[in-house]
């Protein structure tokens, strides 16, 4: 099999762009990542659709000029819209009973089998500009939000077809056109609306799909509970599960590109009484940002972030239940600190979303990779920066702690409700208080709540009832107005959309470390760390409301009252 040739080399071989291009490029993209193509088309030594030619030619696929070719009726007739939006192709013409398509990304030719599946058609693909791609998928196909209408015909449809299912060929039930558009409708919809996961739930008398946003559930219409197994089997075969085992839980992995965005699905199936249940994670970069400024801390708990970076060793530890964003502050913080003179090697259950020029280890149980152990062997690696996934026993935590005693600067998650809890954790698995003070630096306790929706965002004036439950009075509110969202399209009619984060960031000071060597209680390392200026997820919390930013609501869910 022949070596795929650099996209530069190809690049140069067409004459678009010279070697010196090619250099700059090559030295911005190390500088501020992203791919070579999309530098040269930011430098402007290139056109976007000079850098579709380019892709075409290294993936040996055509290339379509979208400005001059004009999809045919009948093709796009032949692929729904929620397919054809999830998958970002566009069905250009019908020729022989072999169907063209425009793909913007050449490595998403595994769609094409797809699309086979569905359409009963050989189907080619051929390379076009994004853009121009996009423009034509709004144009041909002008139901962006798929709703129910859509979902009821692709309902009806396997309904159908259910019939002509033999229920003991899973494998055919798997790969039948209608389960294969009703399952591409609900990744659609799901990571549209940028869901975090996807649940498909079989019960007694019904099946639920149902997905995730912003941390709260919503359901979509399902299919009848019989075909609950073909929808269950067909992501079973996309993402190399055994589709014949349904008495054991497994796990498996789906790469997309939805509407032109690489996506992972990280697949988990759980046998239940009445089938098996499936839960698909969904890893979108575009919808995580790893920047630490579009976390959602406060000012000030940025800059104290930051300061964290330039430790130069000791144990930094993030805290907070499952779910609320741990793990992407660190990424946040990593990338941050990112750069050509830091070895930074992380090990992590599982590896969540790939940072380049970042060493990272998945573990692996079942053959004896723990955290403990690729914690001890990544010490031999020279690393200046490690991470490691979740402090869960004395064994990872005693490895972590000789880390940072070598000059290792070590990032990690416990499972707290605060900051000051994090002491008592360590303490509970085994971990001697003095060791606690010689390496543990800060803790960063941290909640997610939703923001409103910016475009039904509207003010009003809290009642003294409400200011009682957040302990404060006319006086502390200064006049200002609270805020909340109306609900909107944009929101599905919630009033909110999207998340933030609230921090309570605690760093270890003498009178802390004198306190821990005391035994001090969790509520004495509190008044003492509030005494030092750590400002509480409640107070940070009010912070937010006062500002127009969250709900009352959200952070009352979110936060506890403190005692003074």
């Amino acid at each position: 099999m022949a070596a795929r040739r650099l996209l530069g080399q190809v690049l140069k071989d067409l004459g678009i762009c010279h070697e010196g291009q090619i250099q700059e490029a090559l030295m911005q993209q190390r500088e501020s990542g992203g791919r070579i193509g999309e530098v040269l088309v930011d430098l402007g030594h290139l056109q976007a659709s000079e850098l579709a030619r380019g892709l075409a030619e290294q993936a040996g696929l055509g290339y379509e000029d979208l400005n001059t070719t004009k999809p045919e009726r009948a093709a796009l007739e032949k692929v729904d819209a929620g397919t054809a939006k999830a998958f970002g192709v566009l069905p250009l013409r019908i020729e022989a009973g072999v169907l063209s398509v425009a793909l913007s990304d050449p490595l998403n030719v595994s769609v094409l089998a797809d699309l086979g599946f569905t359409t009963g058609l050989e189907v080619k693909g051929v390379v076009a500009d994004e853009q121009l791609l996009k423009q034509g998928l709004d144009e041909h196909y002008r139901d962006d939000r798929p709703g129910k209408d859509q979902l009821a015909q692709l309902v009806a449809e396997l309904q159908q077809a259910g019939s002509k299912f033999d229920l003991e060929d899973q494998s055919a039930m798997a790969s039948a056109a209608p389960v294969v558009k009703l399952l591409n409708y609900v990744l659609y919809q799901a990571i549209r609306d940028k869901a975090s996961d996807i649940h498909l739930e079989p019960f007694e008398d019904e099946f639920k799909i149902r997905y995730r946003v912003d941390g709260v559930l919503y359901e979509l219409e399902a299919p009848p509970p019989h075909l609950a197994v073909a929808l269950i089997s067909r992501v079973k075969v996309m993402s190399d599960l055994d589709i014949a085992e349904t008495r054991m839980p497994q796990d498996g992995r789906i790469e997309l590109t939805v509407g032109g965005k690489p996506v992972d699905l990280r697949v988990s199936t759980l046998p239940t009484m009445f089938g098996e249940s499936c839960v698909m994670r969904v890893l979108d970069r575009s919808v995580v940002s790893l920047d630490v400024d579009n976390l959602g801390f406060g000012r000030d708990d940025r800059e104290q972030l930051r300061e964290l970076l330039k430790l130069a060793h000791g144990i930094v530890l993030v805290t907070g239940p499952t779910g609320s964003g741990k793990t992407t502050t660190l990424y946040g913080l990593l990338n941050e600190s990112n750069r050509e003179e830091v070895k930074i090697i992380t090990v992590e259950d599982p590896v969540e979303y790939d940072l380049e020029g970042i060493v990272q280890v998945p573990v692996n149980e079942e053959i004896g990779v723990s955290y403990a152990r690729v914690l001890r062997t990544i010490l031999r690696q020279d690393p200046d920066v490690i991470l490691v996934g979740e402090i869960r026993d004395k064994e990872t935590a005693q490895t972590a702690i000789e880390a940072s005693l070598t000059g290792h600067l070590v990032f990690s998650t416990l499972h707290t409700n605060d900051a000051p809890s994090a002491v008592a954790r360590l303490v509970d698995i085994g971990v001697e208080p003095f060791l606690i003070t010689a390496t543990l630096q800060a803790v960063v306790a941290q909640r997610l709540v939703r923001k409103i929706c910016s475009d039904c965002h509207v003010e009003y004036e809290p009642s003294d009832d409400v200011l009682r439950e957040l302990g404060l009075t006319r006086s502390d509110v200064g006049g200002r107005s609270f805020a909340r969202g109306k609900g909107c399209e944009h929101c599905n009619f919630t009033g909110y959309r999207g998340r933030m984060a609230l921090g309570e960031i605690l760093v270890l000071d003498e009178r802390l470390r004198s306190a821990i060597l005391d035994n001090a209680s969790t509520g004495e390392l509190n008044a003492l760390a509030r005494e030092s200026g750590m400002r509480t997820l409640r107070t940070n919390g009010l912070r937010a409301i006062l500002d127009g930013a969250t709900t009352v609501e959200e952070v009352l869910r979110e936060t506890i009252h403190e005692a003074v």
